[in-house]
């Protein structure tokens, strides 16, 4: 397993579909993954340290997870199939671990609330993932062959 941190959220231009941003500033890999409008902002919303009085879905998931025993140990996206990523969120329950499957975005604003590491199987980094140079997250400065790495400010949603 590769240990990736959530590197922001963008945009994809084509379809305007956000993509959460995985990287892995050692290997220098960078894995998008396309993901819902809701997810995004449930992801956005701790990267922003926005508040609520309330918990949100994710925050009582945890909530839930934490009342009954339960600490969030890893999220893993271990499998892509024809475009399509799947993720567990490995949990230790006095003792016990166990996976529950999931969708990469749930299990990633889980993640961001938990503190817990994202891990990224070898099978879906090969498939999926680029190297930063080669990255399609990689903006044209407008200069023939030379390239700029994208910052956190260039995302729609600000970390």
């Amino acid at each position: 397993m590769v240990e990736m941190k959530v590197y922001g959220l963008a945009v994809d231009n084509d379809s305007d579909a956000p993509v959460l941003v995985l990287k892995n500033e050692e290997q220098e890999i960078v894995l998008p993954i396309w993901i819902g409008a809701i997810e995004a902002m449930a992801i956005s919303l701790v990267l922003d340290e926005v508040a609520f009085p309330r918990p949100m879905t994710h925050d009582l998931l945890l909530d839930a997870i934490h009342a009954l025993g339960g600490k969030v140990v890893s999220v893993d996206i271990v499998d892509i199939e024809k475009g399509t990523f799947y993720a567990e969120i490995i949990i230790d329950s006095n003792g016990e671990v166990k996976a529950i499957d999931s969708r990469p975005s749930d299990a990633i604003a889980l993640a961001v609330r938990a503190g817990c590491p994202v891990r990224v199987s070898q099978k879906v980094v090969d498939i999926a993932g680029t190297k930063e140079t080669e990255s399609k997250l990689v903006k044209d400065t407008g200069h023939s062959d030379e390239f700029e790495e994208l910052s956190p400010d260039d995302f729609k949603y600000k970390m």
